[in-house]
C-alpha cells in the first residue's frame, strides 16, 4: 500500500494590491477587495458581501500578511501555492511582482508552482451573446523567441528549492491548453533538460465543456486536472435543469444550487484514481462579486460539507502513487472561492481540511 502523503497545491490570485494599468482600466486603487466590498446578497439567505477576518483586507506587497498566509495553509494541511502567472506574450507580464518578490526574498519559505493563466484580458459585459468586451491585455503566443523569454524568466523560480517539481520536472499548470501552440511544450521540455531538468511536468487543465483531454493530447501535454465547480448544475438530468433554472429564476440569478447537493459531481472515481489525473478539490464558489446577476452560486457551502468532499477525494488519493492534488482556492475572494478566514465560517475550512487529511492518513491504522 502506498504511504498517504498528499501534495496539495492551493491556487493563489495575486491581485491583492494596486497597479498601474488596472488603476488605468478600473480606476486608481483598484483590486480584487473592491469588487468583494461592493457585493450584495441577491436573494433570501445570500451570504455577500465575504468579509475576510484574520488577514483583513489584505495588500499582498506586505511580507507578513503572505507569511500569515503560509502559517493558516500549513494549518489546514495545504503543501504549497499555485501562483497565477500571467504572461501575456513578448515579454508583457501582469501581477508579477508578488512572486518577484518571494523569489528574490526567499521568503516565504513555503512550496510553490505556477499556474499560466494563458488568456487574454477583457472588461466583461456579461452579456448573454458574449458581445461587448473590451479587450484590455491581449494573450498571444510569439513562437520560439517568445517562448524562450518566457521559460528564461520562469527558469529562476524553477531552480528554487522551493520550486515544486516531480521526477526533478518541474510542475507547470497551464489554463488553457487547448490554446497553446503544438510546438510549445516539446520547446519548453528542450529547454528544461538544457537547464538541467529531465523536462517540464506539465499539466492541462480541462472541464466538462469545452476542453477535453484529447485537445491536451494534441498540445502533448499528458496531465490533466478538472475543476468540477460547475458540475454540480450542467451534468444533471435535463429535467433536473429545468428545475434548478426555474428556482434560480425566482432568486434573480443565473444559476443558484446547493453545495451539498454538488458534492458528488466534484469527483469521478474512474478519472480521478489514475497517475497522471489529478484531482481537486473545491470548498466553495459565488461569482456574483464579479458577474452580478450573471453568477453560478453554491449555496450554503457549509465547512462540514467540504470536509465531506475532502475527505473523499483524499481516500481515492491514498491509492496512488502520484498524490498531487489541485485546491480551487486559496484566496480568489472575488469568486467567493477561497480557504482564509471569514466572518461567517472563521477557519472553518481550514480546519475541515486539516480534519479529513488526518482521518484519511489514520483511516486503517
Amino acid at each position: 500500500m502506498n504511504k498517504f502523503n498528499p501534495i496539495i497545491l492551493a491556487y493563489y490570485l495575486p491581485q491583492y494590491h494596486p497597479f498601474p494599468q488596472n488603476d488605468e482600466w478600473w480606476g486608481k486603487g483598484f483590486t480584487e477587495w473592491t469588487n468583494v466590498g461592493k457585493a450584495k446578497p441577491l436573494f433570501k439567505g445570500h451570504y455577500q458581501p465575504k468579509v475576510p477576518t484574520e488577514l483583513g483586507y489584505y495588500d499582498l506587497r506586505l511580507p507578513e500578511i503572505r507569511q500569515q498566509q503560509v502559517d493558516l495553509a500549513k494549518a489546514a494541511g495545504v503543501t504549497g501555492f499555485c501562483y497565477w502567472h500571467y504572461w501575456f506574450g513578448n515579454k508583457r507580464q501582469l501581477l508579477n511582482e508578488i512572486i518577484d518578490d518571494v523569489i528574490e526574498s526567499g521568503k516565504p519559505d513555503f512550496p510553490f508552482c505556477f499556474g499560466w493563466a494563458n488568456e487574454s484580458w477583457k472588461a466583461k459585459q456579461w452579456n448573454k451573446d458574449g458581445t461587448g468586451d473590451k479587450m484590455l491585455m491581449e494573450q498571444i503566443y510569439g513562437g520560439e523567441q517568445d517562448y524562450r523569454e518566457h521559460f528564461e524568466y520562469a527558469l529562476k523560480a524553477f531552480k528554487d528549492k522551493r520550486y515544486v517539481k516531480i521526477d526533478n520536472k518541474p510542475v507547470f499548470l497551464i489554463y488553457r491548453p487547448d490554446l497553446v501552440p503544438a510546438d510549445f511544450v516539446p520547446y519548453w521540455n528542450k529547454l528544461a533538460k538544457e537547464a538541467g531538468f529531465d523536462g517540464m511536468y506539465f499539466i492541462g487543465r480541462i472541464n466538462a465543456t469545452n476542453i477535453s483531454k484529447e485537445a491536451c493530447v494534441k498540445k502533448n501535454i499528458h496531465n490533466f486536472t478538472c475543476e468540477r465547480w460547475a458540475s454540480g448544475y450542467q451534468n444533471n438530468s435535463i429535467a433536473r435543469k429545468i428545475v434548478i433554472r426555474l428556482q434560480s429564476k425566482l432568486k434573480h440569478v443565473r444559476v443558484a444550487v446547493p453545495y451539498k447537493a454538488c458534492i458528488p459531481f466534484f469527483t469521478d472515481e474512474v478519472e480521478d484514481i489514475k497517475e497522471n489525473f489529478i484531482p481537486c478539490l473545491i470548498p466553495n464558489w459565488d461569482h456574483s462579486p464579479r458577474s452580478k446577476r450573471g453568477a453560478l452560486v453554491l449555496e450554503q457551502p457549509e465547512p462540514k460539507y467540504f470536509y465531506q468532499h475532502a475527505k473523499h477525494v483524499l481516500e481515492l488519493v491514498k491509492k496512488k502513487k502520484n498524490q498531487l492534488v489541485f485546491l480551487k482556492s486559496w484566496n480568489e475572494w472575488g469568486e467567493g472561492n477561497y480557504m482564509e478566514p471569514d466572518i461567517k465560517y472563521g477557519r472553518g475550512y481550514i480546519d475541515a481540511l486539516a480534519r479529513a487529511i488526518n482521518d484519511v492518513k489514520y483511516l486503517d491504522k
